[in-house]
């Protein structure tokens, strides 16, 4: 949350150890998004009502300019769970170090109707025009996920609603819900309790089952309190992704002080799990905090990172206009290729080279199709784009690229950030998939743009502008620290132009 001048992370954090157990509710504060001092756990077991675990929840900014936490507690060893709420002990502290879990907690307990179990994560709470505060609780029924509905006149009492806010069929398990809205009209953040006729509504999902969060986009009728997705969402295990990646248990809050809303999400650790991990003393990041707003088509969301991160970079170096035929490459020499920020665009004079998409392929993830049309494997219009964290010979190398398919009507995009060759380790338990999503893009001009954030053992990086994002973990053994290279590539037939390439090493941030 943002509150009075400062930005606020809580994060589900184990202070005893590198793997999951033991969760607080790690606290951290920042005034830039970008360096973070760390604070003790805004909210620890303690009571009957969270002895056995503070899970995730949200905050909300009541009138009178007062933050408020809701969060799930575990009350026995079954993972019963509840809904409760803190509040900051002093407001004057301009931290909020201290935080109370006030006597009245309980505020929601499940019914009958609900599985106690999967009852979980609160979202931040809106204002309706009738007066009435509402939040939303993930829970399952059977294989059906759903967004339980719950509303307050006080933000003490809750009452659930009859139905669900929206529900979707063979999902599984919703956690970490999200809804909030989205203009049509502009690309700034608006508040969570926004409404009217140039305003969508986005209801993201973390589903269990996957361990991906997705989204769809629609309307929210205020009276019958009732969400529905529009006719073009996939609304399940095929519909959009905020990221095509490591990344899960996402949540966005509106910052008034710059009219944006941001998004965080948790990029795991994708290693050998727990050694890995306890070796080296710690486990997960978040990822870089996301400007996020509605794509002017309606279709899909665009994320970019917020500018605060650009006050890390430091020497840059620049290529134009470089022609890369079938099978070359060019190094990107004279910054820190570890930590680095590249932004690059390419042009091509043509679409005819394109290969065919299978038909086939149609029932097929994107990282399916990824798996079997990787970086090696010589196109038409693609691969090109970037081998990311690669040795000086190529046995490890993390290869970020497009590649263009035509279909029988329009031609389709391909993004894969591919972790499959990224490190020489072959352990069996090491996670090394070939993530990768679709691109809503017009090719009209014939360019494409990628963005990769680079930092040792993460690679963010944003297709298009941001319509299509991939965050990929991974471990290479070669190329570390100065070891490593940074390449731009192309394997297809068609010659690519890199019109422009920036690049940038990063500064450490304070944390």
């Amino acid at each position: 949350m943002y509150y009075n001048g400062i930005y606020h992370l809580f994060y589900q954090y184990n202070p005893k150890g590198e793997v999951w157990g033991n969760i607080v509710w790690a606290h951290s504060v920042s005034v830039d998004l970008v360096n973070w001092i760390n604070l003790e756990p805004a909210i620890y077991p303690s009571e009957a009502f969270d002895k056995y675990g503070t899970w995730s929840g949200s905050t909300t900014i009541l009138p009178g300019n007062k933050p408020v936490i809701l969060y799930t507690g575990i009350i026995d060893d079954e993972q019963s769970q509840v809904q409760n709420y803190a509040i900051p002990a002093n407001l004057t502290d301009p931290f909020l170090r201290k935080w109370i879990k006030p006597d009245n907690n309980p505020l929601v307990v499940a019914d009958q109707s609900i599985n106690k179990t999967k009852f979980r994560d609160p979202t931040t709470a809106w204002l309706g025009q009738d007066g009435l505060w509402r939040m939303l609780v993930g829970s399952l029924r059977g294989r059906r996920g759903l967004a339980l509905l719950y509303r307050s006149r006080d933000f003490m009492k809750w009452t659930k609603a009859k139905h669900p806010i929206h529900s979707s069929a063979d999902t599984g398990n919703w956690e970490c819900v999200d809804f909030f809205p989205v203009s049509l009209e502009h690309t700034n953040g608006l508040d969570t309790s926004s409404h009217g006729e140039k305003v969508k509504h986005v209801l993201k999902v973390s589903l269990d089952d996957t361990r991906y969060d997705y989204y769809t986009i629609g309307t929210y009728d205020t009276k019958k309190d009732r969400y529905t997705p529009d006719e073009t969402m996939v609304d399940g295990w095929k519909g959009l992704r905020l990221d095509y990646g490591n990344f899960y248990a996402s949540k966005t809050f509106y910052d008034p002080s710059k009219n944006r809303r941001i998004l965080m999400g948790w990029a795991n650790e994708s290693d050998v799990v727990p050694n890995d991990a306890i070796n080296k003393g710690w486990s997960g990041i978040q990822t870089i905090p996301r400007r996020l707003w509605l794509d002017p088509s309606g279709r899909h969301l665009v994320q970019w990172p917020v500018e605060e991160l650009e006050h890390l970079r430091k020497q840059k170096v620049e290529i134009r206009n470089y022609r890369l035929n079938k099978g070359e490459k060019v190094e990107v020499e004279g910054i820190t290729p570890a930590q680095a920020d590249v932004e690059v665009t390419f042009s091509f004079s043509s679409l005819e080279n394109a290969e065919e998409f299978d038909p086939s392929w149609a029932d097929l993830y994107a990282q399916d199709v990824c798996g079997f049309r990787g970086s090696t494997v010589q196109g038409g219009l693609g691969p090109f784009g970037l081998l990311t964290l690669s040795s000086e010979n190529l046995e490890e190398y993390t290869p970020v690229f497009f590649r263009v398919f035509k279909t029988q009507d329009k031609h389709k995009v391909l993004m894969c950030s591919d972790a499959s060759r990224s490190s020489v380790r072959n352990h069996k338990k090491m996670y090394k998939p070939s993530f990768a999503g679709y691109v809503d893009v017009d090719l009209t001009n014939k360019t494409l743009s990628l963005r990769s954030l680079i930092d040792h053992s993460v690679v963010e990086s944003f297709g298009a502008g941001g319509k299509t994002v991939i965050t990929s973990r991974v471990y290479p053994a070669l190329s570390i620290y100065n070891d490593t290279h940074l390449f731009a590539f192309n394997n297809g037939t068609e010659t690519v132009r890199i019109e422009t390439l920036d690049a940038w090493s990063m500064d450490k941030c304070d944390r």
